[in-house]
């Protein structure tokens, strides 16, 4: 099996899917399509390659750091790692933003939280839990109204 092939094509998949949920409207055939379309995709491709190759790497495991080094030295479960990466901060970053539009929270403010859970999911997830605390009049822009 190609990895390098699968880890682009994942890669670009939730690149793409970043950049529409970053700068396009919220549709609600986008959000559903984001939802189950490209992170259930990804969590199934996930899902096979775990229980195929996980098992198969001798001395690999996630009983000790040693273990979890010895796994991700295998090609597939490598990828597998990095597929479950991108499928939770995908699906984070969804989350994050359906919230910040229930609360009116400014595109501005949302993009650079998305942008840094792309990059750094729980960080992301940091920044925005920041914005909870505050009082949403705040945070929003003038004349940005809760949907």
């Amino acid at each position: 099996m190609n990895w390098e092939l699968i880890f682009g094509a994942t890669s670009t998949t939730a690149m793409v899917s970043w950049l529409a949920l970053i700068f396009l409207p919220r549709w609600r055939w986008l959000r559903i399509g984001l939802r189950y379309g490209v992170i259930a995709g990804l969590a199934a491709l996930y899902a096979m390659l775990a229980f195929v190759y996980f098992f198969r790497v001798e001395g690999g495991g996630f009983d000790s750091l040693t273990s979890v080094g010895l796994l991700l030295q295998s090609p597939p479960a490598l990828l597998a790692g990095w597929i479950h990466y991108l499928a939770f901060d995908l699906f984070l970053g969804t989350w994050i933003a359906e919230r910040a539009d229930e609360r009116g929270l400014s595109r501005v403010v949302q993009a650079p939280i998305l942008v840094v859970t792309f990059m750094f999911g729980p960080v992301g997830y940091l920044l925005f839990a920041a914005t909870e605390l505050m009082p949403a009049r705040r945070i929003r822009t003038e004349g940005s109204s809760p949907t």
